[in-house]
């Protein structure tokens, strides 16, 4: 499965110009793709201020993943801000062409910028398939909490779409290629680059095979987009080459 990633610089609280800059870029994706991921807030950046933004701009993006998703005839996932019964969600949501979008709300709310005073935080861990491959979603801050991502032998992908700072760049290295390890499972990490107030973002976007090994190449036209070809046979046999997946420990997360 060929998949690409996106980490442009995102435009501050601003969907309309993110939007039409993202559709910009699938102009110019490579034919084939069968998954592509956009950052975490990919419509406004990691803005603590959700209630400036008008509640049918919030509606609207998943209606225009969906389009996306059609018009494309590939799957699309990334983060955004949702709205309901009165609370404020950081919203990944996974579209595909005829299928109504799916969605899983960011668990681990960064303390640090205080996202747990403006967002809720989702209960329930998902899993969303894409054909035979089975996708973990994670937001983020999620990264940093390796028992909410770990492999009870029921994912193959796992994806994090993050807002991450340049200050942490190493942290998110070395936690995304730890992740692909335990899991045995590819990882698809998408960063954002450019500016938001006060921070800066340089991307680092990858996917990892479930040794940890780098097999994301850039796009020869634009240094904004990745791509790599995820081979489930390969996956499998290195499982079962190596099965410690049968080791693992049982354990239950309660609220």
């Amino acid at each position: 499965m060929k998949v690409a990633l996106l980490q442009p610089e995102l435009y501050w609280e601003n969907i309309d110009r993110n939007l039409k800059m993202f559709e910009n870029l699938f102009e110019r994706l490579e034919n084939n793709c069968s998954l592509v991921v956009l950052p975490e807030m990919f419509t406004t950046g990691f803005t603590m201020n959700p209630e400036k933004i008008a509640s049918s701009a919030l509606t609207e993006t998943p209606r225009w993943l969906q389009l996306m998703a059609e018009k494309y005839q590939f799957s699309l996932a990334g983060s955004s801000i949702a709205s309901e019964e009165n609370n404020f969600y950081n919203r990944f949501y996974f579209a595909s062409p005829a299928v109504k979008v799916k969605y899983y709300d960011k668990r681990h709310l960064f303390r640090m910028s205080e996202e747990q005073n403006h967002y809720s935080a989702g209960k329930e861990r998902k899993i969303f398939s894409l054909g035979e491959w089975r996708i973990l979603p994670q937001v983020c801050y999620d990264l940093r909490f390796p028992v909410w991502s770990r492999n009870r032998n029921d994912y193959d992908i796992l994806i994090y779409v993050a807002n991450w700072p340049a200050v942490r760049q190493d942290v998110w290295n070395t936690l995304l290629k730890a992740r692909a390890i335990e899991n045995q499972c590819y990882v698809l990490g998408v960063n954002r680059t450019g500016k938001a107030p006060g921070i800066d973002y340089q991307g680092g976007s990858v996917v990892l095979s479930p040794k940890g090994a780098i097999i994301s190449r850039k796009s020869s036209e634009n240094p904004n987009i990745l791509y790599a070809d995820l081979d489930r046979d390969e996956m499998n046999a290195f499982r079962e080459k190596f099965p410690a997946w049968k080791d693992a420990d049982y354990f239950e997360i309660v609220d």
